[in-house]
């Protein structure tokens, strides 16, 4: 394998054996045995799933590349054959450099031991010896950052607690290769921004970095090449990650459409209170665990995205920063509301407003006839890149008393992209100018 290629995968193929009941797989262990011996057919007792289909790729030294691709792609698989912590069917994977690998939570860890006897079990199963062990076991605690309980058994930790500490021990340990699976998701933002200082210092250093991840928007910021997985497949490998972020964002939307279409009947002319109830309750957008209230009187029943030049949200799934957005709402309402307040706002995927607006604020007031409606806003954005959500809410004044017609949040995840990394929520790039003083 050449000097410049940390790792190659080729033809890689998983095969799973699924029972329907241990006694199948008894059955399967005995009969086909018996079978041959007395001259029958051996049959099968099991069905068989192929998780991974004649996978290939190589990855370089120092290259960051991640991998996306929906649940049940093959991503985890991939990576714990590459890993060697599973074995394939066919093909082989040669890897040159010590792994660290963040695979699962707390993947190598024993519960009875504390978290300082967990730290160098780890750093024996990465070839690390004691005694440098020891040499970065205060870099480790430093970062890891759980105090006092370094010296509890780690059955008493919490999710974040045990990520904080894998995560240190993977990252301190000067890996050649770090492999990362979805694992920083649990940590706070805090942990996560420190995750990914981190992961930029060890990218500068020359470290080859394998990331999955269902956040497109890391997938933008950390990533040199983008792998699109798709039903065990590579379906995409391209340097040019918006482009593949773009294209499996589509198919996502597309899958999240037909699932729509098959649970939820396109909308019908009648907008009687029990009608918008039915939709109220059945059109929720489980993908971001939307929550959904409201008495329903009037609901919103649709939220499009559109750019200044007429391309859909859904046709380009992402946002650029700065650029006129307009949020299209299709409300539905069963009687005559009057002082209607239609909202919305957009958070951090991980929490944290990031801005608001109304109508009652803009000065547009909205009174609602029984039938349905379109109310535009239209809005420039200057927000980072990253993964957001769009929460959406319906009210009005009834008798005196604020009533909630239909709250949904959020509604939609949306994703923006910049040209130029930045820091913060808001992109407002600067322009640098100087002359001899």
């Amino acid at each position: 394998m050449s000097s410049d290629i940390a790792i190659k995968v080729e033809s890689v193929s998983k095969t799973f054996e699924i029972y329907e009941s241990p006694r199948d797989r008894l059955k399967q262990f005995i009969l086909p045995l018996l079978h041959r011996i007395f001259g029958a057919k051996p049959r099968r007792y099991f069905r068989e799933f192929h998780a991974l289909a004649d996978v290939s790729f190589t990855l370089h030294r120092g290259e960051t590349v991640g991998i996306i691709g929906r649940n049940g792609a093959g991503k985890s698989t991939l990576l714990q054959i590459i890993c060697g912590t599973l074995s394939s069917s066919a093909g082989r994977v040669d890897v040159k450099g010590r792994i660290a690998a963040l695979l699962e939570l707390g993947a190598g860890f024993n519960s009875d031991f504390t978290g300082r006897e967990n730290v160098f079990l780890n750093g024996e199963l990465l070839g690390v010896s004691r005694e440098d062990m020891k040499r970065k076991f205060a870099e480790i605690e430093e970062f890891a950052g759980i105090g006092e309980f370094i010296d509890q058994p780690v059955k008493t930790y919490s999710s974040g607690m045990y990520v904080r500490l894998a995560f240190a021990v993977q990252a301190c340990v000067d890996p050649e290769i770090l492999i990362v699976d979805e694992a920083l998701s649990v940590g706070d933002i805090g942990f996560q921004y420190k995750c990914f200082k981190r992961m930029e210092e060890l990218r500068r250093r020359g470290v080859t970095i394998l990331m999955v991840t269902h956040s497109t928007g890391n997938i933008l910021d950390y990533a040199d090449r983008c792998i699109v997985i798709d039903g065990g497949r590579v379906t995409t490998d391209t340097h040019d990650v918006l482009a593949a972020v773009l294209t499996y964002e589509k198919g996502m939307i597309a899958a999240r459409s037909r699932d729509a279409g098959r649970a939820v009947p396109e909308a019908q002319p009648d907008v009687s209170l029990d009608t918008l109830q039915a939709i109220q309750l059945a059109n929720v957008n489980h993908d971001i665990s939307e929550k959904r209230f409201g008495s329903a009187r009037a609901i919103i029943e649709r939220l499009d995205i559109f750019r200044p030049d007429g391309s859909s949200f859904d046709d380009k799934p992402v946002l650029r920063s700065g650029e006129e957005v307009r949020f299209r709402f299709t409300l539905a309402s069963s009687c005559d509301i009057d002082e209607v307040a239609l909202g919305i706002s957009i958070t951090r995927a991980q929490g944290g407003d990031v801005w608001g607006d109304n109508n009652i604020r803009a000065g547009y007031p909205i009174a609602l006839s029984p039938g349905r409606q379109i109310i535009e806003f239209s809005v420039k954005l200057p927000i980072s890149a990253g993964d957001y959500l769009v929460h959406c809410g319906l009210s009005c004044i009834h008798a005196g008393k604020r009533e909630e017609l239909d709250q949904r949040r959020p509604m939609q995840a949306v994703k923006f992209w910049s040209s130029r990394e930045q820091v913060g929520v808001v992109f407002a790039p600067v322009t640098v100018s100087g002359e001899s003083a």
